[in-house]
């Protein structure tokens, strides 16, 4: 580690706001490296600075001052904590794991299969951060990168290359600062209106399950935006529960009527959406209806990364193998998008998940020659851009695909995220906690447009402890998503062990009551999308965000969240609890459920308020008058009584 440095020139560039300074690192055996670094204007609000070593460096540091109150925040998906101050973060895109922490499933995890995570695993981390004293860096790197913010008084940013690239950026406030970061990152576009009209029904099981599932939703007076029909491919059994097979073509046997049914529904202004990721799999001796193998197709035109030996590089899913699309061949990518306008378009999606995009490993070998380590970081960016251009190559604007994985640059390019797998528990580490920790912490780093699956993922059979979902846990994450930008149900991976929104009359009620609330909030979050794509603000938004000036809201992690600036939500989150201990910032707040009024002062109020299922700790702010009136008739289910004019 070379680090004496020799300034030996300062100099203007032609623009006298740009410097260039040269100079080279000493080295313990005396040997030097020679370096540069430049300071270029990219608008009033973004310095570019980069850092280039000349020879025999792999790695570069920056050491930005801090101080020991300064929070950090951002930084992408961040699970677990919001503000990251006294930690050292990785930031790699990659699975996020089972567990992240939590015990005993992540020992049990790892065990089994390696799989277990940690506190700072993400689909999604972002080499970007805000402070609390509006201090805001992005780097532009796709290498490996860390964020030692371990000491008080300066940070350590580390990068795996001889060269940094980053911006720096100039705001008096969180919402100045994230303008400028998604000035180069691209802002998320307004979703179009029909995917948060309602709910998005999560289910597999074929034809005459979605009618099923249509009628009850119809009796109890649940809107509904759409099915999102994962199964539509099939569905085959693992180790890890029920699962797809990747070969991206409609079942007709598991589907059959698959047109009337598409057209039924869409006479009832309800959309279908389907599934797909980057994986291909050799399915042909496993399944009796293929009708075309698009494995062979990808291999025999070189379609796939490959192994150094030149074959297709086969990657373990639980239980099998597939190949991974090799997205610097665009061949490839051609090849893909017509396949999802052959497979999904033409037989009426209106959207789709496009999940994974964090897998390429660091040995495989790419079409274009790019080493892996780099391109490993901008996988999720290509594939989401693939996804993006279909909507432009087929003039449907009204499509919408949503991804887990992304990296700096996502932004620009996705419809919409959601927040990956999380376990069916109530957790910080990977249960609903995370849920909110990550809205709050991606909305800083242009991921303005986001959500959950209602009710987690991951299920867990295991003879030490089983983690399935509850009703309990149900309840709460509809009263949750109800606040958020979609409202998305997912059956999780084993869906028979999980409670669900129709397991039992109780349950259907309550997901139609918050669906209904949910759909009242239709013209506000309108506005709030429209802010998204103009100024890259998030939806869900930390209070730091709106109330930076107040030191207690740098460390609220789960506890709760803004809906826009009008909204404050303090959801229960914790298994049992029916009261929740509340911050209220500055100004007059009333609860939307039992009109009661609170009012804090310059130093914030707490207060511990009655939350029993079903009347969550939700307020708005006192002075407001812009929302809905429908609002109130989804919370009491009676029409708000107006006075006579006189």
């Amino acid at each position: 580690v070379c680090t004496d440095q020799i300034v030996d020139s300062i100099s203007e560039r032609k623009d006298p706001d740009a410097l260039l300074i040269r100079g080279s690192f000493v080295c313990p055996d005396d040997s030097r490296i020679a370096y540069q670094i430049r300071l270029i204007p990219a608008s009033p609000a973004r310095l570019l600075i980069e850092v280039q070593a000349f020879e025999k460096s792999n790695r570069t540091f920056l050491f930005p001052a801090s101080s020991a109150d300064e929070g950090f925040f951002g930084f992408g998906e961040q699970f677990t904590y919001f503000n990251m101050k006294g930690r050292r973060l990785p930031i790699i895109v990659q699975e996020q794991g089972i567990g992240r922490g939590a015990e005993p499933i992540t020992t049990g995890a790892n065990i089994t299969a390696g799989a277990g995570g940690d506190w700072h695993t993400s689909y999604a981390g972002i080499p970007h951060y805000i402070t609390s004293k509006m201090h805001s860096l992005l780097l532009m790197n796709y290498e490996y990168s860390v964020f030692d913010m371990r000491e008080d008084d300066y940070t350590v940013i580390e990068v795996a290359s001889p060269r940094l690239a980053g911006e720096v950026y100039y705001g008096k406030n969180p919402k100045e600062l994230v303008s400028a970061v998604t000035e180069y990152t691209g802002r998320m576009k307004a979703l179009p209106d029909w995917i948060h009209k309602g709910a998005i029904i999560g289910m597999q099981g074929g034809t005459e399950k979605v009618r099923t599932k249509l009628k009850e939703l119809e009796d109890n007076n649940v809107p509904v935006a759409a099915f999102w029909l994962q199964d539509w491919v099939g569905q085959r059994k693992t180790n890890f529960g029920k699962q797809l097979w990747w070969n991206w073509e409609l079942d007709k046997d598991r589907y059959p009527g698959w047109d009337e049914m598409v057209s039924d529904l869409s006479k009832k202004d309800i959309r279908v959406m389907t599934y797909i990721n980057p994986f291909i799999a050799d399915i042909a001796s496993l399944k009796d209806n293929v009708r075309r193998n698009l494995f062979e197709e990808a291999k025999a035109h070189g379609y796939l990364i490959k192994t150094k030996e030149g074959e297709p590089y086969l990657i373990q899913n639980t239980d099998f193998h597939a190949g991974l699309l090799d997205l610097t061949n665009p061949e490839a990518v051609i090849w893909m998008k017509q396949i999802i306008k052959d497979e999904m378009l033409a037989v009426g999606s209106s959207g789709w998940m496009a999940d994974f995009g964090e897998a390429l490993p660091f040995d495989a070998v790419l079409y274009s020659g790019e080493s892996p380590t780099t391109y490993h970081n901008h996988y999720p960016e290509a594939w989401a851009k693939l996804n993006r251009e279909i909507l432009a190559e087929t003039e449907r604007p009204d499509l919408v695909f949503f991804t887990r994985s992304g990296y700096t640059r996502s932004p620009e390019f996705t419809t919409l995220m959601w927040l990956g797998d999380q376990l069916v528990s109530w957790d910080k580490y990977d249960g609903i906690k995370t849920a909110v920790t990550g809205l709050l912490s991606s909305g800083l780093s242009g991921f303005s447009i986001n959500h959950s699956d209602i009710g987690g993922y991951t299920t867990i059979n295991n003879p030490i402890k089983d983690y399935h979902r509850s009703k309990e846990l149900f309840l709460r994450w509809t009263e949750l998503a109800a606040f958020n930008a979609v409202f998305r149900t997912h059956e999780g991976n084993r869906p028979e062990e999980n409670h669900q929104f129709d397991t039992d009359a109780e349950t259907l009620q309550h997901f139609g009551r918050f669906a209904r609330i949910y759909a009242a909030l239709f013209d506000y979050r309108k506005g709030l999308f429209k802010e998204a794509e103009a100024n890259g603000w998030p939806v869900v938004r930390s209070l730091f965000f709106e109330y930076p000036e107040d030191p207690n809201t740098y460390n609220i992690d789960w506890q709760e969240f803004m809906l826009g600036s009008e909204i404050l939500v303090a959801p229960v989150l914790s298994e049992g609890e029916t009261t929740k201990e509340v911050y209220f910032p500055k100004g007059k707040w009333v609860h939307i459920f039992t009109s009661k009024q609170y009012e804090a002062g310059e130093q914030g109020l707490r207060e511990t308020v009655d939350a029993p299922i079903g009347q969550p700790a939700v307020f708005v702010r006192a002075e407001n008058t812009a929302l809905p009136e429908a609002l109130q008739e989804a919370i009491t289910g009676k029409p708000k009584k107006t006075t006579p004019e006189k």
